[in-house]
């Protein structure tokens, strides 16, 4: 799902929002997770999830077209970690199929 798609589900369960709204709220949202990502700082979605960065190392790489080495500087990556509702939720099929 991209966040066009997104958008339009919301707009079909919240029929009383506009399309507009919905937009707003989809990028304040995303735009509110981004900035205190940003600010080293951790979001956490009860039932969801949690996003927060973990730091990369600098470290010696390769150009893939040329082949020849580059440095990579050292950096921070988002990263999620689903919680439980959701893991559970992903594996429900595989819980069944086993009984």
């Amino acid at each position: 799902m991209i966040r066009s798609e997104l958008v339009l589900k919301l707009c079909q369960d919240f029929p009383d929002l506009t399309q507009r709204e919905v937009e707003s709220v989809v990028g304040a949202v995303f735009d509110s997770i981004t900035d205190q990502l940003a600010q080293g700082g951790r979001v956490e979605l009860r039932g969801f999830g949690a996003f927060s960065t973990r730091k990369r190392d600098a470290r010696l790489g390769r150009n893939p077209r040329t082949g020849e080495s580059v440095e990579v500087d050292a950096k921070r990556v988002p990263y999620f970690k689903p919680g439980k509702e959701m893991r559970e939720r992903l594996n429900i099929n595989e819980v069944a199929a086993e009984l």
